[in-house]
This record gives C-alpha cells, structure tokens and sequence, in this order.
C-alpha cells in the first residue's frame, strides 16, 4: 500500500513545509515537510526537494507497514503512516498500538490508543498540534 494523496496535503498541514532548517519543539534539526535526517543548522531547500524528502521519509514508513503483512484499509494505512511518521517506525513498533492491532485489527479501542501520544517528551502537558494530530489519526482509522 501507499500512503494517500490526503495523508499527504495532511502531513504538510501537519508538518509545515520550512524551506529553512530550524529546531522543532525538542530541539531536533528539521527542514521541508518534518524531515530530520541528515539536517544542518543553516541548511535551505527548495519546495521540490522538500516534497521530494517527504515521499522518501514516507516510503521508509511505507515499507516498515507493508512489512507487516497486515490487511489494512487505506484509512488504517494513512493513519499509521502519520503516526508512525510523526514518532518513527521504532516508537511504533514498541507501541500498544501496534499490539493490539495484532491481536485484533477491528478491536473497537484502538483509535483511543492513538490519542494517548499527545505529550511532549517528559511532560504532562498535552500539546495542541498532537492533540489534533492524533484525533484526525483516530478518525481516519475508522474511515475506509
């Protein structure tokens, strides 16, 4: 599967698209659509190489899910793609999240397991961006 054209208008609402490296919240080099790898204070991009970054940051997400061999519906695939994006393939993999879509892909409490990742790092606080981020997670979930 392939993340969809409305994961990615998402993912740059989301994102944003800085076409100039800055720290993001936790202080991580960033650049284009939330890449990170790689990424240098000073740095530039254009809009072509940022989307160009976002499809490759994507198709390692892509791959990692499709690896799973599970049957998901494009909205499944679409919401974890973001997730997954967002917190990377390794957080993913040691989420109960994932768990519990393994034991039961149609386990009604799974979209309520995305919402519980709205804190920043060593906070209690949830933060606005995620909150919203993973509540339009949880619904895409439940969307076919």
């Amino acid at each position: 599967m392939k993340a969809s054209q409305l994961l990615i208008n998402k993912l740059k609402e989301f994102e944003g698209c800085k076409l100039v490296a800055y720290q993001d919240s936790v202080g991580v080099w960033t650049i284009g659509i939330g890449h990170t790898a790689g990424v240098k204070k000073g740095q530039k991009i254009t809009l072509q190489q940022a989307e160009v970054l976002c499809k490759g940051d994507l198709l390692k997400v892509e791959t990692y899910l499709n690896s799973l061999k599970i049957p998901f519906t494009q909205g499944q695939f679409d919401a974890l793609c973001d997730f997954a994006f967002n917190f990377g393939n390794g957080a993913f993999a040691e989420s109960t999240l994932l768990k519990k879509i393994r034991i039961n892909i149609n386990d009604k409490t799974i979209p309520y397991q995305f919402t519980r990742w709205v804190y920043q790092k060593g906070s209690k606080i949830p933060v606005n961006g995620l909150v919203t981020r993973r509540n339009w997670e949880a619904m895409r979930w439940q969307q076919k």
